[in-house]
């Protein structure tokens, strides 16, 4: 049986002339946390795009949740939370205001609504700001209170566009605990993007970092640390490849990828 919650095999997407994810292909085990990492411009957001089906691809082919992005993108999005790097919680609104919107979107059950919803406050630690206005939160409490909106409907894959961009040490922290609580108490795949190495090196399996649009790396944070050097940190590894001089030869360029296996 197939274990892989997501899987791409070639999946490219141009704007014009230009390539912003150049073929990339590999796989996230189910109930596993992946990271996607690598500069601004990378290709991280088009590929997270394309994944949530926001974005067609060009070529190639992605599955999430058993489903293709392009032949099955409703059943691909009843199966996915997505959180987006920037801000979507309506700040007129009270937290839980804006989760009754949320499980109707989704078509939770309308008797299962308010389980659900209290579920959401309590994992996410907002149960004493339910009612109060979203505009008055925290940057930290927003990011909690839209975590808790992508999960309502219990998906089976949870994206998450730089989570906690913008956050102070200790929200970030508190983000991250919330993050791994959904993991455990509800096997969900979480797929996230991020800038910080420290994020993912706490909470990643398995991370790929993107470099103009290919994957230049990918496997376990200690095993592509391990290969730097014996004291080196995913910041290291990230310094090495920004800092690797472009070249226009595919051949000699995939020559020089350290690409380490997926799979746990």
């Amino acid at each position: 049986m197939d274990t892989a919650a997501i899987s791409a095999e070639s999946l490219t997407r141009r704007f014009g002339s230009a390539i912003a994810v150049d073929a990339v292909t590999f796989t996230v085990a189910s109930g596993s946390v992946f990271g996607l990492l690598g500069p601004n411009g990378a290709g991280k957001s088009s590929t997270i795009k394309m994944l949530t089906t926001l974005l067609p691809p060009t070529s190639g082919s992605a599955r999430v949740a058993g489903f293709d992005v392009v032949r099955q993108p409703y059943e691909v999005r009843r199966r996915i939370g997505y959180v987006p790097q920037l801000p979507s919680a309506d700040g007129d609104l009270t937290g839980m205001e804006n989760l009754k919107i949320f499980v109707e979107l989704y078509g939770v059950p309308r008797a299962e609504r308010k389980d659900r919803i209290d579920e959401a406050l309590a994992l996410m630690d907002l149960a004493d700001a339910a009612d109060t206005l979203v505009s008055h939160y925290s940057g930290g409490m927003v990011r909690r209170l839209e975590i808790a909106e992508s999960m309502l409907h219990r998906p089976a894959v949870l994206f998450l566009d730089e989570p906690t961009i913008g956050l102070d040490p200790a929200a970030r922290r508190t983000v991250w605990e919330h993050v791994r609580s959904l993991r455990e108490r509800f096997s969900t795949t979480i797929f996230l993007t991020t800038h910080y190495m420290e994020e993912a090196e706490e909470l990643c399996d398995t991370v790929a970092f993107m470099r103009r649009g290919k994957i230049a790396l990918l496997g376990p944070p200690a095993q592509l640390r391990t290969a730097i050097g014996p004291e080196a940190t995913l910041e290291d590894v990230f310094i090495e490849l920004a800092e690797e001089p472009p070249t226009g030869d595919d051949a000699a360029h995939a020559s020089r990828t350290r690409v380490t296996n997926v799979s746990r």
